[in-house]
């Protein structure tokens, strides 16, 4: 067995010194995005984020998400995965190890799914449980275990945090300078602070993550932190070509991966189209009518289609416009151009206590974290289209249903289940009791008594059968035709 690298041996060597790196990125970071992010400057990939006990017990989860995409064009890689259980997160690692270079644990993921499934930043408070994790992989899986973070609004905190990930075993981190209650309208700007105290107080690796759209973010994050390199999701999603430090038009970004995807299928239809509706972001503002097309099409033709309407119209546009085509209020490079997708700031954080505005970008907050007052109230999007829709629905997180966790793995449990578990571990417990759940729609029991009954039905219609034979030969009824003539059963 090769000797397993550690720290920066395991970076210089394995990961090439990768120095430009593409973030695990649900139903986005899929091979055939990867490769097209590698031809234009990534020198690190990372698989979408897994979830270790689905990879554990479904067989065609590991195939669609890890195993049918191995390439070689695709190395460096690290598959990332989620979990709240050490012995479930080392078995997920056993079976992706042949597959990758490192094995990353997702402690920075600040959905609501994550809450809900007890996984990612909010198991940031556990480190008894995380060290533990991060330890017993280390000891027993053959490639090296690293770990993607969020950072605590105290510094000093943040700091011990990643030193006990360190001791426990982690190879290489990599901080996201936001808190947990960074994100949606609330993103705010990340901070590179608290990221370079991180670099300072360990002697790992150390990757940067967030502020990063262009190649001089950076550059510039790279020289003020120290960091051994730097992770983009966003930057790189609305530009793959960011780490070239180039603004392509995107009809070039979408063909290229358009073609990648047909080099290398199958690829999901819905990844293939929220691409697009990311490199096309600005264009789809103006043209609507393509926006609505590009949501309705039902397969990869009629995807590549619109993107090509939207390219022809966007040519159209530089011929009849001149030099001013293309150039939208707010943009700094005409629509049809890569570049940045700046969240809009919420109502709340529009005016400062002088009443003047607060410019979106990664100058115009000088607080610390240590100085933020946690979560905003602002609603998302989608909660907000969810309140026009119905003024009276509530989302204060305190007055939302609490979830009761299942008594085995920590996920939400059946509401009705007759085992009080969720619906994985309900099944195999079902499965081995040969029980039912009517709640989750199991029904072995059924099952197994039908078949039981139907066996022996196949038996009392074969016992009556040979009864009628046997009573046959008692009769002295002959079983087989005879001659006449000579009285002898024919042959």
């Amino acid at each position: 067995m090769a000797v397993k690298l550690q720290g920066f041996e395991f970076w210089k060597t394995t990961l090439r010194g990768a120095r430009y790196v593409v973030a695990p990125m649900v139903d986005q970071s899929e091979l055939a995005w990867r490769l097209l992010s590698r031809r234009h400057g990534a020198e690190l990939c990372y698989t979408p984020m897994l979830h270790a006990q689905v990879f554990v017990r479904d067989a065609n989860y590991r195939k669609d998400n890890l195993y049918s995409e191995v390439c070689p064009e695709d190395r460096p890689l690290i598959t990332q995965f989620c979990a709240n259980d050490p012995e479930v997160f080392v078995q997920a690692c056993l079976l992706a190890q042949d597959y990758c270079d490192a094995i990353d644990l997702n402690l920075g993921c600040p959905q609501m799914i994550a809450k809900r499934g007890h996984y990612g930043v909010f198991l940031q408070d556990e480190w008894e449980l995380l060290e533990k994790m991060v330890k017993l992989a280390n000891e027993k899986i053959s490639v090296p275990i690293t770990c993607k973070i969020r950072v605590f609004n105290k510094m000093e905190e943040t700091v011990q945090y990643a030193q006990m990930l360190e001791k426990a075993g982690c190879q290489l981190l990599t901080v996201h300078g936001r808190t947990k209650d960074q994100k949606g309208p609330a993103t705010g700007i990340a901070s590179w602070e608290h990221i370079k105290a991180v670099r300072n107080a360990v002697n790992i690796p150390v990757f940067a993550n967030g502020n990063i759209q262009h190649l001089s973010d950076v550059e510039q994050c790279m020289e003020e932190t120290g960091v051994q390199g730097v992770m983009s999701a966003e930057g790189n999603l609305h530009n793959p070509a960011l780490f070239e430090g180039l603004s392509p038009p995107v009809w070039e970004m979408a063909e290229e991966y358009l073609e990648v995807v047909s080099q290398y299928p199958p690829c999901t239809l819905s990844y293939v189209r929220a691409h697009l509706f990311k490199l096309w972001h600005h264009t789809l503002q103006i043209h609507k009518d393509l926006r609505e097309e590009l949501a309705k099409v039902k397969n990869l033709q009629g995807l590549t289609e619109v993107s090509r309407q939207l390219r022809l119209r966007c040519q159209e546009e530089i011929t009849n416009g001149g030099e001013e085509a293309g150039q939208v209020v707010g943009l700094p490079f005409p629509h049809w151009i890569c570049q940045p997708y700046v969240r809009p700031v919420p109502k709340d954080l529009v005016a400062n206590s002088n009443g003047t505005e607060v410019k979106a970008v990664r100058h115009k907050r000088a607080l610390s974290l240590e100085d933020s007052d946690g979560a905003s109230d602002a609603l998302s999007k989608n909660k907000q289209k969810k309140k026009a829709r119905n003024p009276h629905k509530n989302f204060c997180p305190e007055q939302k249903p609490k979830y009761i966790k299942c008594e085995q793995c920590g996920n939400p449990k059946g509401n009705q289940c007759v085992f009080n578990l969720c619906r994985g571990c309900c099944k195999k417990k079902a499965y081995k009791e040969v029980a039912d759940c009517p709640s989750h729609g199991l029904k072995f029991k059924t099952k197994a008594e039908k078949q039981k009954s139907e066996r022996e039905e196949e038996k009392r219609k074969s016992r009556g059968l040979q009864e009628e034979e046997d009573g046959g030969l008692l009769n002295g009824t002959p079983n087989t035709p005879t001659d006449p003539h000579r009285g002898q059963t024919v042959a």
